[in-house]
């Protein structure tokens, strides 16, 4: 659960027909409610943090057994907005349980579940189901606010081996962890904290007081706390950090393989991004860190560990070129063979101690190449980076970005005063910063470019100035739903080609996140998204139902043509833009690993064959972010960062997915040894490992 509220908060975080009630539920506040022997109603009321901000609330109010709940938050202009009412049954399991409201981009929910006469029904994005109640089961809510772990843990907790089965599949365990006394409220409170596992693919973490209620649910950056206790935050995302940083390091421990000798993987075909082409069979030799040669197929010596590539194809790690880095996707990125992300906007604090933990370590992760987000002061604003309210503190953020070192650009952002972004762009250039990000709400691309914008952030970001009147705010949800206006765009009409021009004329580059506006416009409730199709079914329960979810709120026919009709524009324009030379950058904003195997996929759609995408991944990218002498190619000298799939990827890209081996900086990772860790059914064996003593 915490994954996909995280991912909510801060997923493709800086971006940017509902079920019908088919089964009928008793609504769980109207039980018993005005009878003259009800119960007092108890009122449990939460505050929801990300960064350190206020940006929601939560409320649940128990009527004996019925709970009605109330869960809205908005960052970044939009969030999801639920109520829920619950009733329980004698042995603490729901039996009826509905959920209405709208999702973080907008899609209706109105979902169900009851049981009663030996039947469990219910009614999702995905559709209907129905199951015999033939044992104790509990429902797992597609769509519930945080305080469906109060239900789920006070069941597993009367549980004896705290393990449930659930409805619509798998199974529910519960795992006390260690007692916490929170400060920061009223009075210090003993609570519980526990790890909730078996929907998700990481552990969801959350704390329940000494009468087993509800206290708070804890990540690294995102939190929900009982109202009194906000003070508590930076205590209790350390102890999320902390908790999740020891489970991976348990499986950084258990994954990371140093063999101790050199390393040869042998009888491999190599990727080679200059020439955007395979070569012929050969070995490669790895020292460390380091690629020492690359000689025949068959060579070998006697103090070398060998790999046996079977004749498959080494390619060199891939780069998500938009990425928000958090330790909960670095090692899935490492084990889907991307070796290196631009962070596009992070908690810099944060991502400066998982980069230390990377470099060192004591976690698998990515090279992370930083870029500066920052973010104008509004009601709608992004909690990222560094906040600003004039131009002076704008300039001055620019400053301390240059000042700490290591950062690549800067990135402006939606609620930006867009009179600000000169200085803003003539101070980075001062200070050889970069320059990229998002059109700031009340302006257009053109006039960023014209400003001196090196990139720009989000194909819609660009296309949007060709189809919204003076005034609109984009800060808003707007800059997703006004994409239904794209289809009536002519893109050969004059203001088009004269974005176009301008980004030719100013060699200004695009990073689109083609596979998430893929997400937003093209999927649809009860559908398996095109960009999850090839690998859903080896997920977690809960993440192949968000696969068979809508994004956006498609309602009527004419919602579906016109957002569908929005993604042909995307692609023609994208098509537009590669034809005239503009650089196109291929990142995600979703957390890259199994997604930016989507991303690059989908960029054949505009002519690029799966050897101009392998090279556009690998050596191209490396290149701007000014690491192409270190990694993007398998070459001595270079770091020894590749995968190993055993297919042709220049003949089918889908050969990407299928990976055997990963290195980053010489380390060796089986992602079938990964994989379980997250509920994930492996797609590979292990290869063939000779140890130096058997090696000839």
């Amino acid at each position: 659960m915490i994954n996909r509220l995280t991912r909510m908060a801060l997923g493709a975080t800086l971006w940017l027909g509902a079920c019908a009630h088919e089964t009928e539920v008793a609504p769980a506040t109207m039980i018993e409610a005005e009878a003259p022997d009800a119960p007092e109603p108890v009122t449990e009321a939460y505050t929801v943090r990300l960064f350190g901000a206020d940006i929601g609330e939560m409320t649940a109010v128990t009527t004996g057994p019925g709970i009605k709940i109330d869960y809205e938050y908005r960052n970044n202009g939009r969030g999801p907005t639920m109520a829920e009412t619950l009733l329980l049954g004698e042995d603490g399991l729901p039996v009826s349980w509905t959920i209405d409201g709208n999702t973080t981009f907008g899609n209706k929910v109105s979902e169900t579940f009851s049981l009663a006469d030996g039947t469990a029904s219910w009614v999702d994005t995905t559709g209907p189901g129905t199951a015999e109640a033939d044992a104790a089961k509990i429902y797992i809510a597609q769509n519930a606010s945080p305080y469906a772990l109060s239900v789920y843990a006070r069941a597993l907790l009367a549980d004896a081996d705290h393990t449930l089965a659930a409805w619509p599949a798998g199974a529910l365990r519960l795992e006390a962890l260690e007692t916490v006394t929170v400060e920061g409220g009223p009075a210090p409170i003993a609570t519980t904290a526990y790890a909730l596992t078996g929907e998700s693919l990481d552990p969801t973490y959350f704390l329940m007081d000494g009468n087993e209620a509800f206290f708070a649910i804890i990540s690294p950056r995102f939190l929900v706390i009982r109202k009194g206790y906000e003070a508590a935050e930076a205590q209790l995302t350390t102890l999320a950090t902390r908790l999740a940083s020891e489970r991976y390091e348990t499986i950084q421990a258990n994954t990371a393989h140093n063999f101790g000798t050199p390393l040869r993987i042998a009888d491999v075909r190599i990727f080679d991004p200059a020439r955007k082409a395979l070569t012929g069979p050969v070995s490669v030799l790895v020292e460390g860190k380091t690629i020492k040669a690359i000689e025949a197929a068959n060579a070998s010596h006697p103090n070398e560990t060998v790999i046996d590539g079977k004749g498959g194809t080494l390619i060199p790690g891939l780069a998500d070129m938009h990425g928000h880095v958090g330790q909960d996707d670095a090692l899935l990125n490492i084990a889907a063979g991307v070796t290196l992300i631009r962070d596009m906007g992070n908690d810099n604090a944060k991502l400066a101690e998982l980069i230390g933990k990377i470099e060192d370590g004591t976690l698998a992760g990515p090279h992370i190449v930083k870029n500066g987000f920052i973010e104008g002061k509004s009601p709608f604003n992004s909690n990222n980076g560094i906040l600003v309210s004039t131009e002076e503190e704008a300039v001055a953020a620019v400053d301390w970005y240059a000042d700490q070192g290591g950062f690549s650009q800067v990135k402006i952002y939606n609620s930006m005063n867009p009179a600000w972004v000169p200085a803003v762009v003539a101070q980075a250039k001062k200070r050889g910063l970069g320059v990229t990000g998002h059109v700031p709400a009340f302006t257009n691309a053109d006039s960023m470019i014209e400003a001196g914008y090196d990139e720009m952030t989000h194909i819609n970001q660009v296309m949007l100035g060709w189809v919204l009147e003076q005034g609109e705010d984009t800060r808003t949800l707007l800059r997703l739903t006004a994409l239904q206006r794209l289809p009536k765009v002519d893109l050969d009409s004059a203001p088009v080609q004269h974005t176009l021009d301008l980004m030719v004329e100013n060699n200004v580059s695009i990073d689109p996140t083609y596979a998430i506006h893929e997400a937003l416009l093209l999927s649809r409730n009860g559908e398996v998204q095109a960009g999850m199709a090839d690998y859903v079914d080896h997920m977690p329960v809960g993440v192949q139902r968000d696969a068979r979810a809508a994004w956006s709120n498609i309602e009527t026919p004419e919602d579906d043509t016109a957002y569908a009709g929005a993604f042909d524009q995307i692609t023609a324009t994208l098509k537009r833009m590669k034809d005239r030379g503009i650089l196109i950058l291929m990142g995600t904003d979703m957390g890259g690993a199994f997604t930016l195997h989507r991303e690059l996929e989908l960029y054949q759609n505009i002519g690029f064959t799966p050897a101009e995408i392998l090279a556009r991944a690998t050596q191209e990218a490396a290149d701007y972010v000014k690491l192409g002498d270190e990694i993007g190619s398998i070459t001595p000298g270079k770091k020894a960062d590749f995968f190993l799939v055993p297919g042709n990827p220049v003949e089918d890209l889908k050969a990407i997915k299928t990976i055997e081996l990963v290195a980053k900086d010489g380390v060796v990772y089986f992602p079938s040894e990964i994989y379980p860790y997250f509920g994930i059914k492996p797609f590979t064996d292990v290869p063939q490992i000779i140890a130096p003593a058997l090696a000839e």
